[in-house]
């Protein structure tokens, strides 16, 4: 995010999973205006406000609606994809202001569409990858300086006697809220 979220800026993520709340934890370091968080399940926008987002929405309610309303219809300075399917990421393309920065984090197993029918005036800079490892240590020391809080990330503790019952909270993640599931021997 270094570089690409300025204070005052309005960012979306769009996926509130590990991914997305770790993008929205680290957005807020540069002092954004507005974050506003999507994704289908009430217990990840919940989290996403736990994280730090202004605003969170689901898909069906008309989030482009709200950037609209927090923008004065312009759209948003920065949108994150963090989810990894086609619909997410063509729904960020719509949320991003002319001049604004589509930063795709999700990883694909099909191919998206890139509408430059209707992005070609809008001088709108796309970006892809994963995070590198330039930037792991600051993060490290932003940890052990208690200046990122990820203990929230862990919702669930389980020994590893009761691994079965782990991996089922972890796979229905929708519906047990389950973000990070830590295993250990006792």
């Amino acid at each position: 995010l270094n570089g690409r979220v300025r204070p005052g800026d309005t960012v979306v993520v769009v996926g509130a999973g590990p991914i997305g709340l770790a993008a929205i934890l680290t957005a807020r370091l540069f002092s954004p205006s507005h974050i506003i968080a999507v994704d289908k399940a009430a217990s990840r926008l919940q989290a996403a406000k736990q994280f730090g987002a202004h605003a969170a929405v689901r898909p069906d309610e008309d989030p482009a609606e709200v950037v609209r309303a927090l923008t004065g219809g312009l759209g948003a300075d920065v949108v994150i994809e963090a989810v990894g399917v086609p619909a997410t990421f063509e729904l960020c393309t719509t949320l991003v202001r002319p001049g604004g920065h589509v930063a795709n984090i999700g990883v694909y197993g099909k191919p998206a569409t890139l509408h430059l029918e209707d992005l070609w005036i809008k001088d709108v800079t796309i970006t892809t990858g994963l995070v590198d490892t330039s930037s792991t240590p600051t993060l490290l020391r932003m940890l052990e300086a208690g200046q990122l809080d990820v203990i929230p990330m862990v919702t669930h503790r389980f020994t590893l006697d009761d691994f079965e019952e782990a991996y089922r909270v972890f796979a229905d993640a929708g519906d047990t809220g389950a973000l990070k599931v830590v295993l250990s021997r006792s």
